[in-house]
């Protein structure tokens, strides 16, 4: 006896069914599969080191890098110098750095001591909000930058503020020229703790972990600062090469585990030659010892800072 027509049709359209349906639960359960891999990939590759061949610092791997970077610079200088933060405020006034990022320039010296510079400090301070006066007597190498560091949890503590309130504090001298965005992108892969960064002296040695960084600009997280705050160390042994002092707390205090050595991206201007010059070069952090005007209009020529100044009928500079 044949099957009808109809009879062969159900037939076929059932087992095509159930097949579709295993189909999709095969594809279904691929993708559980599939998003599990991925995770557990994710996973394991968060806790491979990276390193780029300038560092002995650990490093954070990509998928970790927080994309918001809070940096204070504080620029150690004395009251009477008007021209050369009204100059400086320029120079940092037109970097540009990138989305998320904060770069706070700060010009730090100790109280005032004379009439003219309480009016006119006062002016600056309430034009450009951009000074720290520290509760000291002025120096170079008496406790000036133990005073500076250590002042900075009490300073920056508002409830309200972001937690740490910068990732990294770094103390500078006014004779360096820092490049922010060059030096923003050193810091993107680097620790947010425990942080010791600079140039490494003495000029020939590559090695951060034997001796200390330059008084150029060095940098350290936000929880050495605190550190310093509340540490003895520092506190016995104030006076001498601040840079050189300050690499004494961190050694006798085990701090600085990670450490970042920025040379040959930051060196002392080229002339006069010695073992810790270097010629100019793009791939520059900070040039140092800008002693005068031409070393600083040859350095800022040199990077081309003024090519985004836009043209105007107000002026005609060829």
């Amino acid at each position: 006896m044949k099957s009808s027509p109809r009879s062969e049709g159900r037939k076929f359209i059932i087992p095509s069914f159930f097949f579709i349906i295993a189909l999709c639960v095969l594809a279904f359960i691929n993708e559980i599969r599939f998003d599990s891999l991925l995770s557990f990939g994710r996973c394991a590759l968060s806790n491979v080191p990276m390193n780029n061949g300038s560092s002995e610092t650990p490093l954070l791997s990509s998928s970790s890098v927080d994309d918001e970077i809070r940096i204070l610079i504080g620029i150690l200088t004395l009251p009477d110098q008007y021209p050369r933060r009204h100059f400086l405020r320029m120079i940092y006034g037109t970097q540009n750095v990138p989305d998320g990022v904060k770069v706070d320039v700060k010009f730090v010296f100790c109280n005032l001591t004379k009439e003219d510079q309480k009016v006119l400090v006062a002016l600056e301070i309430m034009r450009y909000e951009d000074i720290i006066i520290l509760n000291c007597n002025e120096n170079m190498n008496k406790g000036k930058t133990y005073t500076y560091f250590s002042s900075l949890p009490d300073i920056f503590n508002e409830t309200d503020a972001p937690n740490p309130p910068y990732h990294y504090v770094m103390k500078a001298d006014d004779d360096t020229y820092i490049r922010l965005e060059s030096l923003v992108a050193s810091l993107r892969p680097l620790a947010r703790e425990d942080l010791y960064y600079g140039y490494v002296i003495p000029c020939p040695s590559m090695d951060p972990f034997v001796h200390y960084m330059s008084g150029m600009g060095y940098l350290v997280s936000w929880d050495i600062a605190v550190w310093l705050k509340d540490s003895e160390i520092p506190k016995k042994h104030l006076e001498g090469p601040e840079d050189k002092v300050f690499g004494d707390w961190i050694r006798e205090g085990r701090r600085g585990k990670n450490r970042f050595n920025a040379k040959w991206s930051m060196y002392n201007f080229p002339e006069p030659p010695t073992r810790c010059t270097h010629e100019l070069w793009p791939d520059t952090i900070a040039v140092h010892l800008l002693k005068n005007q031409e070393k600083w209009i040859r350095t800022l020529n040199y990077f081309n800072v003024t090519s985004n100044l836009k043209p105007s009928k107000l002026y005609h500079i060829p």
